[in-house]
């Protein structure tokens, strides 16, 4: 079973200053920072997957690309963009979620494999239009018919993919997207895409589902998959647990951002082990937080008091982690800060910090992030410390990947 990361130029600087919050002034993004499978070892994930509308925009506007970097994307090619190891794959995709709204794709044919050939991805997904929902009674003749047109365009457009991959002699290896929005829909398209000729098919739009109705999807199409010859793909779809009974029903990878960004947008799952997950400890900066800044010009915090109090806090913090101070006194410098910045939250929050704090979970992990980082990684702030805790709970992912079995 092979993971895909979904890329979003999520990278970190080797050179970040933790104790002052800041950048080397001599830090350039581009040449410098580095990407998940560069910081730890083995790599969290064997692929990446690249779309076209975070590249080149889409009808929602400019992509998270600045020109630049396109520029130097296409010039140096996929695997030397992202300076991938030997053995990892790239993988292509439209990101049919960023034109959901539209009534049709934004893209050609002949727009997607210039994207793929002119980046050198390996392999590459026929442009697809997400349909809205599921209903696993519904046939092509009581169905909205706005969602049977979009399965219609989708299969269209797959044959056009395989057509121009074919006339083009293209290297990127295609795979079929099929939409659906039952388990007898979605049979029906892998059925069309194994009829064109694909051997590798993605399955699109299931994100939103429940695990029995994907379970219920993948046992349809085991009706008719060709069992020697077509690989499945999930599009955005983890599931851990059910990752094995997947590889039973013709799955062979997946991509999905859950884990990563599980660390800075969950309320609460933000630090992953093999057994739970942890809250992260929130300690935000006083020239970052909204509320806080509203306290300070509002005159009801000063913020001379702020500033000392949030260095006290992250003092403690960091001699706790050393063991160089106690649990009760790393708790009380929090609280002295994060009442101040929102006592709410501190209300909400402080029985998960005082856990998080108490049983040190970092201490306990094996990956180089938390080897170096120590408490750093279960602090909860600014970009530098909230991807780098995305980045190890990818290797935890990975690890349990590891003790699956797909046989």
């Amino acid at each position: 079973m092979k993971f895909y990361f979904p890329d979003s130029q999520d990278q970190v600087s080797p050179s970040y200053d933790f104790l002052n919050d800041e950048y080397s002034v001599f830090r350039v993004r581009q040449r410098d920072d580095r990407y998940a499978h560069q910081v730890v070892t083995p790599a969290p994930y064997k692929g990446i997957l690249v779309s076209k509308a975070i590249v080149d925009g889409s009808v929602k506007g400019a992509g998270k690309y600045t020109a630049p970097q396109r520029q130097r994307l296409y010039r140096l090619g996929v695997r030397n963009f992202f300076r991938l190891p030997e053995g990892m794959d790239s993988l292509g995709d439209c990101g049919a979620f960023n034109y959901i709204d539209e009534k049709i794709p934004p893209y050609s044919v002949e727009e997607v494999l210039d994207f793929y050939e002119g980046c050198q991805f390996d392999e590459g997904v026929s442009i697809d239009h997400v349909i809205f929902g599921y209903k696993p009674e519904a046939t092509d003749a009581d169905v909205d018919p706005a969602w049977a047109e979009r399965r219609r365009i989708s299969l269209n457009l797959a044959e056009e993919f395989l057509a121009g991959i074919e006339a083009r002699k293209s290297k990127v290896i295609p795979l079929g997207a099929a939409q659906g929005w039952s388990p007898a829909s979605y049979a029906d398209s892998v059925a069309q895409l194994q009829d064109m000729g694909y051997k590798r098919i993605a399955l699109g739009g299931m994100v939103p589902l429940k695990t029995h109705e994907i379970m219920a999807c993948l046992d349809k199409i085991e009706e008719i998959r060709d069992k020697d010859n077509t690989k499945l793909h999930l599009l955005g779809i983890t599931r851990i647990g059910s990752m094995e009974e997947f590889s039973q029903r013709g799955v062979s990878s997946f991509d999905s951002t859950s884990a990563f960004r599980q660390a800075f947008m969950d309320e609460r799952n933000n630090f992953h082990t093999a057994e739970r997950t942890y809250t992260a400890v929130r300690v935000p900066q006083v020239d970052g937080n909204p509320t806080l800044k509203r306290q300070i010009l509002a005159g009801v915090v000063s913020q001379s008091a702020a500033i000392k109090a949030e260095r006290e806090c992250l003092h403690a913090l960091r001699a706790y982690g050393k063991e160089q101070l106690g649990l009760s006194e790393a708790m009380a410098a929090l609280e002295t800060y994060l009442t101040l910045v929102d006592e709410k939250k501190w209300e909400k929050y402080h029985k998960n910090y005082r856990e998080t704090l108490g049983e040190r979970p970092w201490r306990h992990c094996s990956c180089l992030l938390c080897q170096d980082l120590g408490v750093e990684i279960v602090i909860f702030r600014g970009t530098e410390r909230n991807k780098r805790r995305g980045f190890h709970n990818m290797t935890v992912l990975q690890a349990k990947m590891s003790q699956l079995d797909f046989a």
